[in-house]
């Protein structure tokens, strides 16, 4: 288990780690729980890196003859897996929409995976100061006493705390550092923000946004700019804005429009013969290539879009059907209420096949039940940035009142601070914020 905080020289260590491996002959698998946390991963090791999901999860039929997800079988021996990101690695069992996934958990799944071939070794590397996973107080994967406990694991731990010098002369890191001291203080007080004298940091104004967005969008491209925000409701907002008054986009859903799955599907990727993996999964985003058609059917808006993966366009496009009602909503997904509705609905459609086993698998093949739950993702919650890093990064932390100032709020701006790799700004923060 590595630990290290923002600043510190971890990922510079892992780098070298990797490539020492490599040196003495010893085979690695890189993994990371998000698309672009695992880009992130391989630019600075010098290899490729995959999700988790992708490397561990397969499909497999299930007993009613339709497709499912299972464990994958590790077929590499004396193998170090490095798993990078590891904080937001989580063991909630979730309920899921998709049969083969209810009540999983990826990191027992992770555990059993690696460990189930002979002479793996894992090494789990993350910032204990992000944000734990949704639902969870803290992250169990960097949890030594419970790694311990749970997997009977032998468990040596590395923690690095000195921020390299260097990195001090980063506004960004700075402040970031001053953070991580006030979390680990346990004091929930506003926090101060040292800007002077520092360029890579700034505060704006609200009525500066559009043109500071459009600026970073000239300077840096649209997938090197990302704007984090507390509510799944002002992400929406912002990505709206940023559709009509930036980029000029009257449709619902246009060609160079970037999506983010935020929920596992299998079905889409099962026909894709030039994607090695059958799994879209929750966090990976995607960029439209070409809408097809729209239509409407049982009351729900959808569109036939053609799409190719942000974080491996190597891998070509592939059609899917995405559901634009929830593209369009506050909420972060269909409610399970709705997947309810409209699986009674299409099944209304299939009522002449006679049976319920043959009624049931028609409706899991339909294409409006298996339409792809997306939205824009130039705008995303804390939690769907973390494992990503860009170029710049824009704060919005909405209102701050005094009762939200906690710990749990401390995290979040900390791993909100470092998803910004060249420059950061901080929008709706009130005067007191600064020093």
């Amino acid at each position: 288990m590595i630990r290290g905080y923002a600043g510190t020289g971890k990922t510079t260590s892992i780098g070298a780690l990797v490539k020492v491996l490599r040196e003495y002959g010893q085979n690695t698998v890189l993994l990371a729980p998000t698309g672009r946390a695992a880009k992130v991963m391989q630019s600075y090791a010098h290899q490729y890196a995959s999700t988790i999901h992708r490397h561990i999860y397969r499909t497999k039929s299930s007993g009613d003859g339709n497709p499912a997800f299972g464990l994958a079988p590790n077929t590499r021996e004396n193998t170090v897996f490095i798993v990078d990101e590891a904080s937001m690695i989580g063991e909630g069992r979730q309920r899921s929409d998709v049969s083969g996934m209810q009540y999983r958990s990826l990191l027992d799944d992770l555990m059993e995976f690696v460990f189930s071939s002979e002479g793996c070794r894992l090494i789990l590397v993350g910032d204990d100061a992000q944000l734990p996973p949704v639902g969870e107080s803290e992250s169990p994967a960097l949890n030594e006493n419970q790694m311990r406990s749970d997997f009977s694991l032998t468990v040596a731990t590395v923690r690095l705390t000195d921020v390299v010098r260097q990195e001090m002369d980063s506004g960004i890191l700075f402040n970031a550092h001053r953070l991580r001291l006030q979390i680990e203080s346990g004091v929930a007080q506003r926090p101060r923000f040292k800007f002077d004298g520092m360029s890579d940091v700034r505060q704006i104004n609200a009525y500066d946004m559009q043109e500071y967005i459009e600026a970073a969008f000239d300077q840096y491209g649209e997938d090197n700019v990302g704007i984090i925000t507390r509510s799944n409701k002002r992400a929406q907002a912002y990505n709206q804005q940023i559709r009509h008054r930036i980029l000029w986009r009257e449709e619902s859903l246009e060609a160079g429009d970037r999506l983010m799955v935020v929920k596992n599907n299998y079905y889409w990727l099962a026909a894709a013969d030039t994607v090695p993996t059958s799994l879209l999964a929750n966090g990976d985003v995607v960029i439209v290539s070409k809408v097809i058609k729209q239509f409407e059917r049982y009351g729900v808006q959808f569109a036939r879009i053609e799409v190719g993966f942000a974080d491996a366009p190597s891998w070509g496009v592939f059609e899917v059907t995405v559901n634009l009602g929830i593209l369009e909503s506050d909420l972060p997904s269909v409610p399970y209420a709705d997947v309810q509705i409209l699986q009674e609905a299409i099944a209304e459609d299939y009522i002449h096949l006679g049976s319920k086993s043959a009624i049931r698998k028609a409706v899991k093949s339909d294409e409006c039940f298996q339409a792809l739950q997306v939205k824009f993702a130039w705008s995303i919650t804390c939690h769907k940035a973390q494992g990503g890093q860009w170029k710049s990064v824009i704060i919005d932390p909405g209102y701050v009142a005094e009762e939200t100032l906690n710990i749990e709020w401390l995290r979040w701006l900390y791993t909100a601070f470092t998803r910004a790799q060249t420059e950061l700004a901080l929008v709706n923060f009130s005067d007191d914020f600064f020093e």
